[in-house]
């Protein structure tokens, strides 16, 4: 789901997330009967839970997106299942390790999933409120080359209603990638709550959008990016981010392990910076 080398988080060891329990496993479970009635029966509606003060329950497809429509059905469903794995995947607290403290409090841990891959997991307070990240990172999904580097595109091949869209994305070959250059295939998937937002995805396959020649597709996902307004000032967001991927290739896992945890704080710090360079208009 996200950008290239930005897809779609934090560490539950840290003080100001000891309080988050993380989904509940009924209801995970109940979840999983859902998508098996999805199935079933064509409708489209999940409901998750979490336990930080917030609840996240999924919303029924928008008025745009009809129930015969079994390929606009399938996109949502992929992309909610996604979300759902991904938050499954924050809510297991054992196996995490410390990778990057940042001087500024930003902090990376990583944890070694079956595979075996390493998913990392980023944290960070975000000088922006909810709605200009969520702003930056879906609606304007297309425009995030302007202000990131490693993305030479994102094109949104997709609409399906108002919080999934399906793209394809091609990071840029810039010096220093260790990764070198990608190409992306994902659906992503996304929940808007009063004071928080839920940023999901996953690698999709599109017969109509085959492999590109010139380029490796990498596959993300499940990922997750968690926007959460910072206590009562609105102006500022602790961005929670879950990195899942095969990059694919021949790169050694050595390689890949040392340059995606950079890649989030690469990241981070060109959204810094775009957020910076919008704050005056937002004054205005």
């Amino acid at each position: 789901m996200l950008p290239a080398v930005v897809k779609l988080c934090c560490g539950i060891s840290y003080p100001h997330l000891r309080s988050m329990a993380g989904l509940q496993r009924t209801a995970v479970a109940v979840i999983g009967q859902e998508i098996t009635h999805l199935h079933r029966s064509g409708q489209s509606q999940h409901r998750m839970r979490t336990q930080t003060g917030l609840q996240y329950n999924e919303p029924k497809p928008g008025t745009n997106i009809q129930p015969s429509d079994e390929d606009q059905l399938y996109y949502v469903q992929q992309g909610q299942e996604a979300m759902r794995k991904a938050l499954s995947m924050l809510e297991e607290k054992d196996g995490w390790k410390v990778e990057i403290t940042e001087s500024n409090g930003d902090v990376i841990c990583s944890k070694v999933m079956p595979g075996p891959r390493k998913v990392f997991r980023l944290e960070a307070v975000l000088d922006g409120s909810v709605e200009q990240l969520y702003d930056l990172l879906f609606v304007r999904v297309q425009e995030m080359h302007q202000w990131n580097p490693s993305i030479q595109q994102i094109k949104v091949l997709k609409q399906v209603g108002p919080e999934t869209i399906v793209t394809h994305e091609v990071s840029a070959g810039t010096a220093g990638n260790l990764i070198g250059q990608r190409d992306f295939l994902s659906v992503r998937h996304s929940c808007k709550e009063k004071s928080s937002v839920y940023l999901g995805g996953a690698a999709i396959q599109l017969e109509s959008f085959p492999h590109q020649a010139g380029f490796v597709r990498a596959e993300d996902g499940p990922t997750c990016i968690i926007i959460q307004a910072l206590g009562e000032d609105m102006r500022k967001s602790r961005f929670t981010w879950l990195l899942n991927m095969d990059v694919k290739g021949w790169l050694p896992k050595s390689i890949v392990n040392q340059a995606l945890p950079r890649a989030q704080l690469d990241f981070t710090r060109h959204l810094r910076r775009r957020l910076t360079a919008s704050a005056p208009l937002q004054a205005d």
